[in-house]
């Protein structure tokens, strides 16, 4: 995830909240209450439906039927422009799940969340697929040493670990054949694992799992 997190009020307006994603490069900001808890997100498309409303006596086409209107003050701000009910994620969240959830809902961005459901970053498309440029021989020294360390009655000696550009290949030997789903689901877990390939000895069948 990004940190520190470019955040706006529900008061903050909309030449601010342009100039906000212009100076930081991002395609959205979360917009905050006093506690910091989040209300919603303003993105580009927000921005860009507001624009395309403005009146155009140069065009004969109409204009959006739907667009954010001026508050009390006759000013756009984050409230009128925000999408509200924003879905959010946690620093423990998987980069597939998180991945998942952006792509259930069609978003480009995530606010993450603390205990206290505060924000304390976000995380974008771009964050995700950086993960996927981790070095093989990092993969393979987590998977080897964090992850197969960890699984009662399995032995880091006994299984061959293979990565090549995220691919990785497992070999040796388990001892108990409910123990190959559990070594497959971990691995696939590893920050920039793309597809795990089960050649274990355990009595059960070869399977490649994406």
């Amino acid at each position: 995830m990004t940190t520190p997190v470019v955040q706006v009020a529900p008061e903050t307006g909309f030449r601010e909240i342009v100039a906000l994603l212009t100076d930081y490069d991002i395609t959205g900001v979360p917009v905050i209450d006093a506690e910091g808890r989040p209300l919603g997100v303003v993105s580009e498309a927000d921005l860009l439906r507001t624009l395309a409303a403005q009146e155009d006596t140069g065009s004969l086409l109409p204009g959006p039927a739907e667009s954010a209107q001026a508050g009390p003050a006759g000013a756009v701000t984050a409230a009128d422009l925000m999408t509200t009910q924003p879905v959010c994620t946690t620093p423990g969240t998987s980069v597939v799940a998180a991945a998942r959830l952006m792509s259930r809902h069609g978003l480009k961005r995530l606010p993450v969340l603390d205990d206290d459901g505060r924000v304390i970053g976000m995380v974008s498309r771009g964050d995700l697929l950086r993960v996927f440029l981790r070095e093989d021989r990092v993969i393979r020294r987590e998977i080897v040493e964090e992850v197969l360390g960890r699984i009662d009655g399995v032995s880091p000696a006994e299984i061959g670990v293979e990565v090549d550009q995220g691919r990785v290949v497992l070999s040796g030997t388990v001892p108990e054949p409910h123990l190959v789903p559990i070594v497959l689901n971990l691995c696939r877990s590893v920050d920039g694992v793309v597809s795990v390939t089960d050649r274990l000895d355990s009595g059960g069948a070869t399977a490649t799992v994406g």
